[in-house]
């Protein structure tokens, strides 16, 4: 009998809810583990959303209260969480610099270590993480991806970090690949055939735009319709960061069950035989029946 373990890294606290949560509560539904990792506490956010009922709290302790949604989010999702501890680095100064002691500025061998402690703790068959652009050039973003990549292959050498537990090989490394042109391409016409006159074709036409110099690197398409409604709420519960009428995460679920019901991943690395494309993580993997 194997347990089928899922390990995501994030750089903050609702980046999880806006790239894969619907994957996370479905692998959840079917029997498996779920563990996201926060690398840094967002301390550094903005108030994104004005009208957020916690407006005081946001302005007084925002370390506070992002702990707080993080963990709505994370009861919504039924996932395993944990901080790594590191400081939000924020936007880097005009110079490129980032304040001392944030987890940008961190050394890469040091800032590895927890998260390598938590592979060979939790034993996960499959990694999710960012891209080397980190989806976006945040300094923690680009951090995330080195760390999750350093940790991919130190956690399973013997001669790294000898004290934080027994080696442990993660089977398949996944980059997430959610916001992309063939995506909104596909709502777009969807909309367009459907309903022209509604002000969602220009915003769609907006994101296609965005996302059209995006390649196509998708391997992994995970069918997970019947989970935008539990993602969406577990983003909602990031209310000091996203607006719950945002038209760039709030998509209509309807549309999208219909023309695109799946989140989206890359396989980047696999210690197993697979095949490509893919509709499941844990392709692959010996498990115990939870596909």
């Amino acid at each position: 009998m194997v347990t089928l373990r899922l390990l995501a890294v994030h750089a903050h606290p609702d980046d999880e809810s806006s790239k894969g949560a619907a994957t996370y509560a479905y692998y959840v539904d079917r029997g498996a583990e779920v563990m996201v990792v926060s690398c840094t506490g967002g301390e550094r956010g903005d108030i994104l959303n004005e009208s957020v009922a916690a407006l005081a709290m946001a302005e007084r302790d925002m370390p506070g209260l992002r702990r707080t949604e993080m963990d709505a989010a994370a009861r919504l999702l039924g996932i395993r969480h944990r901080w790594l501890g590191y400081v939000d680095s924020g936007m880097p100064s005009d110079d490129g610099s980032v304040p001392p002691n944030s987890f940008a500025s961190i050394p890469l061998e040091i800032s590895a270590e927890p998260l390598v402690t938590l592979i060979r703790d939790f034993r996960p068959q499959v990694m999710i993480t960012y891209d080397e652009n980190g989806g976006y050039p945040h300094p923690d973003h680009i951090r995330c991806h080195e760390v999750s990549r350093a940790a991919y292959d130190w956690a399973a050498d013997p001669d790294r970090y000898p004290a934080a537990g027994e080696p442990w090989q993660i089977g398949k490394l996944y980059y997430e690949r959610i916001f992309n042109g063939v995506r909104a391409r596909t709502v777009l016409e969807h909309v367009r055939e459907n309903d022209p006159a509604s002000p969602l074709v220009e915003h769609f036409e907006g994101m296609l735009e965005r996302f059209a110099e995006r390649p196509d690197l998708a391997t992994t398409h995970v069918p997970v319709g019947d989970f935008f409604d539990t993602r969406d709420d577990a983003l909602r519960s990031h209310a000091s960061q996203v607006s719950p009428d945002s038209h760039f995460f709030f998509w209509p679920n309807d549309v999208q069950r219909t023309v695109w019901p799946y989140e989206d991943f890359q396989l980047v690395d696999s210690k197993v035989p697979t095949t490509v494309p893919e509709h499941d993580l844990f392709a692959g993997i010996e498990d115990d029946g939870v596909r």
